[in-house]
């Protein structure tokens, strides 16, 4: 094999695998299509490899290819949180890690695990960013987050997933319903309410649960509306567009114009889960697993 192979034939190979067309892939990189045919037509020349079958309308890559991109695109991401990290070091810090979490997970679990974390590493960068699963999922698989807090029944393979909290379900109301939890026997009552319930993408299983809910109290409910952000629902259910059920830990909330009811006789729970990727090598993640393990929720 040729020792011409820079890093950028593997930049420009990579945006071809993901683009599948020269074209756009030329466009994302800035450069000519031509040249950078020529730069991957030399890239195999030097491999002894065919990486794509070029037709006339498609480009598809071939087993070869497929296999040069699954493992260039985590040798990269590896390479890229090196050059960060060495960098960190240089700046006097330990490390950085990516978070992504769904909206409860900032309530209490986040707050109290980063507060337990800094006390043994003080100096390390946090990014928090609030995704719903489904972003979670797919960041998590290509290393730009390295844990995310999330509400899922499973994982695609090559993640871990680890329940943290199982938790009760809370109905949310306006103050000025005159039901308290002592007086709830049913949702059934309720059927004839409006519903703002967080959308399917948010998570399909979270949905699902949540119907089962309605399943047993006996009745379809009618949804309104459907938001990723609880900020949402409670601004919508305080001006009347209707009534929701949240996860309990999204219950601690200051709003003096909503009412939360825990729904401690249902048989249906939620858990918030940490997921990671196994083949994730930021040298800070394991030691906050471990701080993940001894935190008490």
């Amino acid at each position: 094999m040729s020792n011409q192979l820079e890093l950028r034939h593997l930049k420009y190979f990579l945006a071809v695998a993901e683009e599948l067309h020269f074209r756009r892939a030329a466009e994302r990189l800035y450069i000519s299509q031509p040249g950078l045919s020529r730069q991957i037509k030399q890239m195999e020349d030097d491999l002894g490899v065919t990486l794509f079958e070029r037709h006339n309308r498609k480009v598809l890559l071939t087993k070869a290819g497929e296999y040069l991109k699954k493992e260039l695109t985590i040798t990269l991401k590896n390479l890229e949180h090196t050059l960060q990290h060495t960098k960190l070091l240089h700046d006097g810090k330990m490390g950085d890690l990516k978070f992504g979490y769904v909206g409860s997970a900032m309530q209490d679990i986040i707050p109290n695990l980063l507060l337990a974390f800094e006390t043994d590493f003080p100096n390390v960068v946090f990014s928090l960013k609030e995704l719903d699963n489904e972003t979670q999922i797919h960041d998590l698989l290509s290393f730009d987050l390295d844990l995310g807090f999330v509400r899922l029944e499973r994982v695609p393979k090559g993640l871990e997933i680890q329940p943290i909290l199982k938790e009760n379900f809370c109905l949310v109301l306006p103050k000025s319903f005159e039901v308290s939890s002592k007086s709830l026997k049913n949702l059934e009552s309720f059927k004839n309410e409006s519903f703002i319930l967080f959308d399917p993408k948010y998570s399909a299983s979270y949905y699902e649960k949540v119907m089962q809910i309605f399943d047993d109290s006996g009745f379809s409910p009618i949804v309104s509306h459907n938001t990723i952000h609880a900020g949402s629902i409670y601004k919508l259910v305080e001006n009347g567009f209707g009534i929701s059920i949240v996860p309990k830990s999204l219950a601690a909330n200051n709003n003096e114009n909503l009412k939360f009811i825990e729904l401690d006789k249902i048989k249906q729970k939620t858990t918030l889960s940490v997921v990671w990727n196994k083949n994730n090598r930021n040298p800070m993640l394991l030691n906050l697993l471990e701080a993940i393990k001894n935190l008490t929720l």
